[in-house]
């Protein structure tokens, strides 16, 4: 007798897995998700400015993009870095602290750090000649200082009081800005002179107005 029948009735006897079952998603769930995502669509349409054209229209000049920049008040002491770096950097180090037998410091100078401006004006504008005391240390410029600032077109009001208030306010510096006012005014009364000034004759010059 074939033992195929009891084979089958043992089978059918064995209890089968339970397959697991989907759990169904409330519609409830699927529609507030649905109106989540259509309420950030819309608020960041709003608010992100896609195709905004004050975001993504091209300025037409420089001057008309400079409108739109953060107005600032007195000079610019990133260009006056930038100028000094080009101009005043090969003598006076970036560091301001000067080259021994070449140029004095300007980090902690008295000259610098002076209440008054004019002098300290007069020095980058006319050059200087002969030797100077700074910080209760004599240094020789050999040759001079050259009027790093002589040219009035190549160096503006502007540019020559950005150096000076960058110089006034860098390296532990604290003196107050260097005007553009300021500047014109003692250029003004300098007029044509193209001569260097002396150390003794820039002392017996007023500090201020």
């Amino acid at each position: 007798m074939s033992s195929e029948p009891n084979q089958i009735a043992a089978n059918a006897a064995e209890p089968r897995e339970a397959q697991p079952r989907g759990a169904a998603v409330p519609v409830s769930l699927i529609v507030l998700m649905a109106l989540l995502l259509f309420g950030g669509a819309v608020y960041f349409d709003q608010a992100g400015a896609w195709f905004d054209p004050r975001v993504y229209a091209p300025y037409h000049s420089v001057a008309e993009l400079q409108e739109y920049e953060p107005k600032t008040e007195g000079p610019d002491l990133g260009r006056g870095e930038y100028l000094f770096n080009a101009y005043c950097s090969v003598c006076h180090n970036v560091d301001g602290a000067g080259k021994p037998g070449q140029a004095p410091p300007l980090a902690g100078s008295e000259w610098v750090n002076a209440e008054g401006v004019n002098r300290l004006i007069r020095i980058p504008a006319l050059g200087l000649a002969g030797p100077i005391e700074v910080k209760g240390q004599q240094y020789s410029f050999g040759a001079g200082m050259v009027a790093v600032a002589g040219n009035r077109q190549a160096v503006p009001d502007e540019d020559l009081a950005a150096i000076l208030s960058y110089i006034r306010q860098a390296w532990g510096n604290r003196a107050l800005p260097v005007t553009a006012d300021q500047v014109k005014a003692v250029r003004d009364e300098l007029g044509n002179r193209t001569q260097s000034l002396t150390v003794d004759e820039l002392k017996h010059l007023p500090e201020k107005r």
